[in-house]
């Protein structure tokens, strides 16, 4: 009997990377990279091409002239609470992309799929309670006299947001009956 382990013996590879583990790091990255397109994005609200609002700054622009004039919008509470809730969500994505990503590459995934899981699901509440938040406190606040629209921007924070919650929803499945298979 040899005390070294060889290449084929499943018990010195750690548990195999399953497809809805692989599926759910991926939509965890997806998440990520939407969360940081919302944030960044210029077009959270927009009207009739004079007015545009981000998460950061209000935009408009008079019929007379083409310069666009800009302003601070954060100067109320409720965009504050608003960008607060939906960054800290992104931090919780990111947190959870980086122990997912390291579970893979060093092989003992099985400890880490509750955390992760548990991560995403705290992003996805924080970024609910911003994404539903921000509408409310927007139509009531903000008097625009044009035709507004939610825009690209806040449709790609509801992107993340459901990624986040697949990939949740992946990572909580019983990985036991999945790599006994593998």
């Amino acid at each position: 009997m040899s005390s070294t382990v060889t290449e084929t013996d499943p018990s010195a590879l750690g548990s195999p990377l399953t497809p809805l583990q692989l599926v759910g790091l991926l939509c965890v990255f997806f998440a990520l990279c939407l969360d940081v397109g919302a944030v960044m994005s210029p077009a959270w609200v927009t009207a009739d091409d004079q007015y545009s609002r981000s998460l950061w700054e209000s935009c408009w622009k008079s019929p007379s002239t083409e310069t666009w004039n800009c302003s601070s919008i954060l100067d109320t509470d409720w965009q504050v609470v608003t960008l607060a809730l939906l960054l800290g969500g992104g931090a919780l994505v990111l947190m959870s992309f980086l122990v997912a990503l390291v579970a893979v590459c060093i092989g003992t995934r099985r400890r880490f799929y509750g955390p992760v899981a548990f991560m995403l699901f705290s992003a996805v509440l924080l970024q609910t309670c911003s994404l539903v938040l921000y509408p409310i406190k927007f139509i009531e606040k903000i008097n625009l006299r044009i035709y507004h629209e939610f825009n690209w921007g806040y449709g790609l924070a509801w992107g993340g947001t459901i990624f986040s919650f697949g990939g949740g929803v992946l990572y909580c499945l019983n990985p036991k009956n999945y790599e006994e298979y593998y």
